[in-house]
Order: C-alpha cells, then structure tokens, then sequence
C-alpha cells in the first residue's frame, strides 16, 4: 500500500471505527478495552492481517503523535470536575514531585553508571 493522506486518513478511520465498535460491545460484556485494543494493533500490523508496516521511524512517531493525541482528547473530554476539583491540589503536588522525583533518580543513576556528567545525566 502506498503511503498517500488517502490511504492514511481511511486506515485512520477504519481503525478508528473498529476501536469504537470494539470499545462499546467490550464495556457491554465486561471485557477490559485496553486488551482488545492491543489486539486490533497486533491483527493491523505487519505481522497481521492488515499488514500494516512501521519501518519508517518517522511515520511510526507520526501514528504514535496522533494516538496521544485522541488519548489525551478523550481523557479530558470524559474528565468529571466536579469530582476532581476538591482534590486538584494534592493531585497537581503529587504530579510535580512524582516527574521531579523520577528524574533526579533517574538521572542521579544515569550520572553514577555512566561517564556521563551530572548535566547530560539529567
């Protein structure tokens, strides 16, 4: 398959509408949605049926950009905030200092295994 906007924006569209079809029966039976998600990329991809392929970087970063992207939408989009405002303070605290925590371990590892100064380490 060649790669043009129209093969991308229909695969695009075809995935889209299995992964909600898949999405609302899943909820129906009980079935986590993430488990059969996985298996709609596994059947799509090269190795499946779909034979879809990622050997360009660039375009594996390009599908992997967009997905976070619908991520990210529907996460907000299905936020409730009234539940989450009396506790949005201890959530934003416990975020930053989760990220900052996590990079100072990390990098602080990084600068003791490698040659690496404390800089390039963080």
């Amino acid at each position: 398959m060649n790669l043009t906007i129209e093969n991308i924006l229909i695969v695009g569209s075809v995935l889209l509408f299995i992964s909600i079809v898949v999405g609302k029966t899943s909820y129906k039976f009980g079935v986590p949605t993430l488990l059969l998600f996985l298996a709609i990329g596994m059947l799509a991809g090269s190795d499946g049926i779909g034979g879809i392929r990622f050997d360009d970087p660039k375009i594996a970063q390009f599908v992997g950009v967009v997905s976070l992207n619908f991520i990210l939408f529907s996460g907000g989009l299905d936020t409730n905030w009234t539940s989450v405002k009396p506790i949005l303070r201890e959530g934003i605290v416990l975020s930053t200092l989760g990220v900052l925590l996590t990079a100072l371990t990390l990098g602080g590892f990084v600068w003791y295994i490698t040659d690496f100064t404390f800089y390039e380490s963080m």
